[in-house]
Order: C-alpha cells, then sequence, then structure tokens
C-alpha cells in the first residue's frame, strides 16, 4: 500500500512516556515519514501542505537538538517555551507544532474522505 513502504516508526507505536508525554526523537520520525505520502498523493496539490508540514518539522528538531536529553518529549518542549515566554514567539517551537497538529488532522480528515469513497480531489480536500 501507499503506507507500508513509509520508513520510519508510525505514530500508533510511539510509546507515551507516563507522565513526561510523547516522545519528541520518535514523533518526529513518524512526521517525517508522511512526507513521502504526500508527494504520492499529488506533487502540486500538496506542495503548500509538504513545505508547510516540513517547515513545522524543522522548527521542532531545531529545539530539540539543542538539548536532546531536556527536550525528549513535546511537553517538555512546550512547557521549556511557556516559562521562558516565547511559546507564543514566531517561529517558536511550540507554534510549529501548534501547525503541524493541524496539518495532520487536515490530513486525516482527507484521508478518511478518500477511504470513504470519495473520488474528486478538491470535494475531499
Amino acid at each position: 500500500t501507499l503506507f507500508s513502504a513509509c520508513p520510519g516508526i508510525r505514530f500508533s507505536d510511539i510509546e507515551l512516556r507516563e507522565e513526561e508525554g510523547i516522545p519528541t526523537e520518535e514523533f518526529l520520525e513518524s512526521c517525517y515519514a508522511i512526507v513521502p505520502v504526500l508527494d504520492k498523493l499529488g506533487p502540486t496539490v500538496f506542495a503548500p501542505v509538504k513545505m508547510d508540514f516540513v517547515g513545522n518539522i524543522k522548527k521542532i528538531n531545531q529545539k530539540f537538538i539543542t538539548n536532546k536529553e531536556e527536550f525528549d518529549t513535546l511537553q517538555k518542549i512546550v512547557l521549556h517555551e511557556v516559562n521562558a515566554g516565547v511559546a507564543q514567539v514566531r517561529n517558536s517551537a511550540t507554534e510549529a507544532l501548534l501547525w503541524l497538529k493541524r496539518g495532520l488532522k487536515f490530513l486525516k480528515g482527507f484521508l478518511t474522505e478518500v477511504k470513504n469513497g470519495e473520488k474528486n480531489i478538491q470535494t475531499a480536500l
């Protein structure tokens, strides 16, 4: 299938850490695995979505690599930025995570429409 060829970890395989939350590295790996799917769905139609996805993934990754131990979960990144007063600053990892979540939700909705039989891409979008 379209998804079986995707490298990386699936979102459903990510194990939440009891009180710490979503592991950053595994989450980012799962996000990166979606990028080739966007190309398969339509390199022209999904180009803006892909660009947005990749940009937001990179912003989160840039924060993560500054201190992999401290930022080993998404929640720790957000809490750090909230406490530092930069969570709402343009290009923060927190803002990128918000937009990435919205993009993932959009993609899920689109794929659900296709799965339910919608043949017209514009209608599914």
